[in-house]
């Protein structure tokens, strides 16, 4: 096949490029610029994109004796990466920018762009599977090496876009063997630190950058009952689970911390409580994507056993979930037996049944029965 590695500089990108390569494929290495400005970016062991990484890739696609290219992709990661991330805290919702990255640029941008250009398929290092079911559709599943596996991250990809996927890391037992590869291929980024946090927050204060964009007016922190507790200089810095940074005046009255319970942007409110209101027991998803061919429950309403992760590194909760219609508008409803912490509103929710990826939706609203924010008025 004509393959496009997506190279992002690290070892992951540059052994699955070595593998597509081996196994007789074409193979045009490409980089993907997402600023203009590569100060904007991290750098270093805690970048992703960035100059560095963009050298590195080159170095890795002239070891393997395959063309490079760098493509600039900055109007549309601005667009629909870091204006949404900024949309979407000003609603008072938490979003995943790397989740808005793989579905918005690596796989549909990029996809696109590769499929005009003629090529067959886009090769990436992510550790997850595409298999075949007994008719040829394609099915989204976990990598082999369960500690590395991105398949949460890949939950956006469509039917269509898994027809295109290429995971050569997909059965590889662990990262260890991954960089020993990469040692013996003589590729320099094998000891090249992992990639983490936020690529376009530069210091990683996510809250004074935010302040930047943001019109932060002062509001209330009040308790699940209403009292008040205190102040803050701006709800849209807070995000749900959160205990750090609140400043309030005076413990609770068990003497326990309190952590982030609901951000009301709109009455410009904080409601924080103790750590048992964190769990909820309901999710209701929109913006919903399948991976694959939805499973019949999916099509008829019916409700379904299945998993749920809202968390790259999360563990998976067992949960039931249907599909309601509410104003002409699909929701995901998952009922949560066990319960889970700390979920907010913008967060994505990946649906699994055993190995498999049934599809993904955001978070719209977590709603717990232990308490009712409605009392809070």
């Amino acid at each position: 096949m004509k393959v496009l590695a997506a190279m992002s500089g690290g070892v992951d990108s540059a052994v699955a490029a070595a593998r597509a390569v081996e196994a007789g494929h074409d193979v045009v290495g490409v980089h993907l610029a997402l600023s203009r400005m590569p100060g904007t970016l991290r750098t270093g062991s805690r970048g992703c994109c960035t100059v560095e990484d963009s050298n590195d890739a080159w170095r890795a696609c002239d070891k393997l004796g395959i063309p490079y290219y760098v493509w600039d992709f900055s109007d549309r990661f601005a667009e629909d990466v870091v204006q949404d991330f900024v949309d979407e805290y000003e609603a008072g919702r938490t979003p995943n920018p790397c989740m808005r990255c793989n579905e918005k640029i690596k796989f549909a941008a990029l996809l696109e762009k590769a499929l005009a250009l003629g090529f067959d398929a886009v090769c990436t290092g992510h550790y997850a599977k595409v298999l075949r079911d007994e008719t040829g559709n394609p099915e989204l599943h976990r990598a082999a090496d369960w500690a590395k596996d991105q398949s949460y991250v890949l939950g956006v990809l469509t039917h269509q876009q898994l027809e295109h996927c290429m995971f050569p890391l997909a059965e590889t037992p662990s990262k260890a063997e991954v960089r020993a590869e990469a040692e013996a291929r003589g590729l320099t980024v094998a000891n090249k630190p992992d990639s983490y946090d936020i690529c376009f927050i530069p210091d990683g204060d996510t809250r004074g950058w935010l302040a930047e964009r943001i019109e932060m007016k002062p509001g209330d922190i009040v308790d699940q009952d209403g009292n008040q507790l205190g102040e803050h200089e701006g709800a849209q810095a807070f995000t749900v689970g959160q205990r750090k940074g609140l400043r309030l005046g005076r413990p609770a009255s068990d003497g326990k911390p309190r952590f982030v319970l609901e951000i009301r942007p709109k009455e410009n409110k904080v409601i924080v409580g103790p750590e048992a209101l964190l769990a909820v027991d309901e999710l209701r998803g929109i913006r919903i994507s399948w991976a694959g061919v939805p499973i019949p429950e999916v099509l008829t309403g019916e409700e379904f056993d299945c998993m749920v992760q809202v968390r790259a590194h999360g563990d998976p909760v067992t949960a039931k979930a249907r599909m309601e219609r509410a104003d002409g508008t699909e929701i995901l409803v998952v009922q949560l037996p066990e319960g889970m912490r700390g979920v907010a509103p913008g967060q994505t929710m990946v649906v699994y049944q055993q190995t498999r990826v049934l599809g993904q939706a955001t978070i719209d609203s977590a709603r717990s029965s232990a308490w009712d924010p409605a009392s809070v008025l």
